[in-house]
């Protein structure tokens, strides 16, 4: 719960790269505040129902999926997150994705703002580093 010291983010990370990981979309959402606002690359997201659709859609194409986050800062309700995974497309053709997101949390602990800046490199199945 905000406000957060560096160890309750750390947590709050490797709750949410869990949950990511289950590719779940539904316990997903539950980390976000019904109104949740969301920016994801160029897309702009506002509640639970369009990241359940967002992320349904988002796993139905990227196979094999694996994500790490990383702390990176924090400060009273607000996570500053880097991160990368990587996935396959429906040719084979493996990716690493790279990002930083910035949260910002209710005080119920759950987020009400995600701003994700993503950038995809295509990689030879050898590179790959998350398994």
């Amino acid at each position: 719960m905000p406000p957060f010291t560096e160890e309750t983010a750390k947590q709050k990370i490797q709750m949410a790269e869990d949950a990511w990981n289950s590719k779940d979309p539904e316990r997903v959402s539950k980390a976000y505040t019904p109104d949740s606002e969301w920016r994801n690359r160029h897309l702009f997201l506002n509640g639970r129902e369009e990241i359940v659709r967002f992320l349904t859609a988002k796993w139905a194409k990227e196979f094999d999926y694996k994500l790490k986050k990383e702390y990176w800062a924090h400060s009273g309700n607000r996570i500053a997150v880097r991160f990368e995974y990587e996935y396959r497309d429906e040719n084979g053709q493996w990716y690493r994705a790279y990002g930083n997101e910035n949260w910002e949390f209710d005080e119920n602990g759950l987020m009400a703002k995600r701003f994700a800046s993503i950038n995809d490199l295509a990689i030879e199945e050898k590179d790959r580093k998350l398994r």
